[in-house]
């Protein structure tokens, strides 16, 4: 069963934040293949949603409502609902993903 994939406006403006702090600080090149990579992660999402581990801040609060999967150091966050998958985060794991997650996701 395939499903489909929809990036929220937040994860689509981190995909864009991604691409322009990589392109500025780095290859414009190396911000291409990082987004490119990105993106097949996200659209292999629609076949198999359940492959993804549950991220360990969310766990340790005993939230099991998102998963992530991982092109490293960048993790993305989603959620699966009925046939649709709902991405909601794409950041670089290195940063401070508690309060990251706390705010995007539960809103604090």
């Amino acid at each position: 069963m395939r499903y489909q994939v929809l990036l929220t406006e937040d994860a689509a403006r981190d995909l864009e934040e991604i691409h322009a702090y990589i392109s500025e600080h780095d290859l414009p090149a190396r911000a291409e293949h990082v987004l490119k990579r990105l993106e097949r992660v996200v659209s292999d999402l629609a076949e198999n949603p359940a492959r993804g581990a549950f991220p360990k801040e969310l766990l340790t609060l005993g939230i099991r409502d998102y998963r992530q999967v991982f092109f490293k150091p960048y993790r993305v966050i989603y959620r699966s609902q009925g046939k649709r998958v709902y991405i909601y985060l794409i950041a670089d794991g290195r940063r401070d993903m508690q309060t990251l997650l706390a705010r995007r996701l539960l809103g604090a």
